[in-house]
C-alpha cells in the first residue's frame, strides 16, 4: 500500500491501494471524497476559509470553496463520478484559545462552516466528521476502503 502525503494548501487523488495522509491538522480541515464504486478517493489540506482572506489566491487547494471543486475534477479524471461521492471531514480546532479574544468566531470553526457550505453548494454529502475541539489532528484516507482514521495525541485514534 502506498502513503500520498499531502501538505498544507495541498491535494492529491488515488484509487485502490493508496493511502492519503495529512499530518499535523490544528484549525485546518482536511476534506475527504469518495466515490465507493470507483475506489476514488481525494483529500484536501484546507487552510483559510475564503479567498478574500489571502494575498495568494492561485492555489486552489487552499481555499474550502475551491478546494471542493477541484476534489472533484480531479476525481472524475480518474473515474469518480460526482453524484456517487462522499465526504469526510477533520480538524478546525481552535488551538490557542487562551491568546486569542473572546469575541468573534475562531478560524477552526469558520474553516469548518466554510467546508460543510463548498460540500452543499456541490452536491455532495457529508456522512461523517471529527471537528472542532483544542487539540491537533493527523489523518489517513485509506482509498480502498473508505475509511478515515484520524490520529490525535490527545484523544486517540477513531476512525470516522
Amino acid at each position: 500500500m502506498s502513503e500520498i502525503r499531502v501538505k498544507v494548501a495541498d491535494f492529491a487523488v488515488a484509487g485502490t491501494g493508496a493511502v492519503i495522509a495529512t499530518i499535523g491538522l490544528g484549525s485546518c480541515v482536511a476534506i475527504a471524497l469518495y466515490d465507493p464504486l470507483a475506489r476514488v478517493g481525494g483529500l484536501a489540506h484546507i487552510l483559510l476559509p475564503s479567498v478574500g482572506m489571502s494575498q495568494d489566491r492561485e492555489n486552489r487547494a487552499k481555499f474550502a470553496g475551491t478546494a471542493v471543486p477541484l476534489l472533484i475534477e480531479q476525481m472524475r479524471a480518474i473515474g469518480g463520478r460526482v453524484e456517487r461521492m462522499r465526504a469526510k471531514i477533520a480538524g478546525g480546532a481552535s488551538m490557542f484559545t487562551a491568546l486569542l479574544p473572546t469575541s468573534g468566531i475562531q478560524m477552526g470553526e469558520r474553516n469548518i462552516l466554510a467546508t460543510r457550505d463548498a460540500l452543499t453548494r456541490a452536491q455532495v454529502p457529508l456522512i461523517s466528521e471529527d471537528v472542532g475541539g483544542d487539540h491537533g489532528r493527523s489523518v489517513y484516507f485509506d482509498v480502498t476502503t473508505g475509511n478515515v482514521l484520524v490520529k490525535s495525541l490527545r484523544r486517540g485514534d477513531v476512525t470516522i
